[in-house]
């Protein structure tokens, strides 16, 4: 019985180091990363400068993904998703003014989302940060499932992760 819990044991540390590998080098954490550090910017929808819905058009545009411009818009689009629910792609809003949703960014795994802040420009942070936890509003899932298969697919796969984004 010991090495059965020890066989056991082992394999779920080398599958789960295999799985944090895989959802670090997806296609859109690459898409992420290549923008990451860019400056908030008021209206912006380019790499010169994001404001948070303009950053989620940005890197979902590069999946032919097509969504509304406002993060008010974008929180009304695709399927509602529980946050115990949460897969990396799911975009995650906000009420940072308190007049509604002000605020979005994209789900990337472990508790974590990407987004463009008016304080660090894209940056990550976690749903659990004490400003975030208490003005989370809702998520919604706006991939189907190719677009998702796509979203998560390894960045090396075919070649330079930049020519296949």
């Amino acid at each position: 019985m010991k090495k059965f819990v020890v066989l056991l044991s082992g394999l779920v540390l080398l599958f789960s180091g295999i799985g944090t590998a895989y959802a670090n080098d997806t296609k859109l954490n690459v898409a992420i990363d290549e923008v990451m550090g860019t400056p908030y910017k008021y209206g912006g929808t380019t790499s010169e400068g994001f404001d948070c819905s303009g950053f989620i058009l940005h890197i979902f545009n590069q999946f032919n993904l097509k969504l509304p411009r406002t993060s008010k818009d974008q929180s009304e689009t695709g399927v509602k998703v529980n946050k115990s629910d949460l897969i990396p792609g799911d975009l995650v809003f906000f009420n940072t003014s308190g007049k509604g949703i002000s605020h979005a960014g994209i789900y990337i795994g472990d508790g974590k989302f990407a987004h463009s802040a008016s304080s660090k420009g894209v940056s990550i942070s976690k749903l659990s940060d004490s400003y975030y936890e208490k003005r989370y509003v809702t998520a919604r899932r706006v991939t189907a499932v190719e677009n998702y298969e796509e979203l998560m697919e390894e960045a090396h796969k075919k070649g330079n992760a930049q020519s296949t984004i």
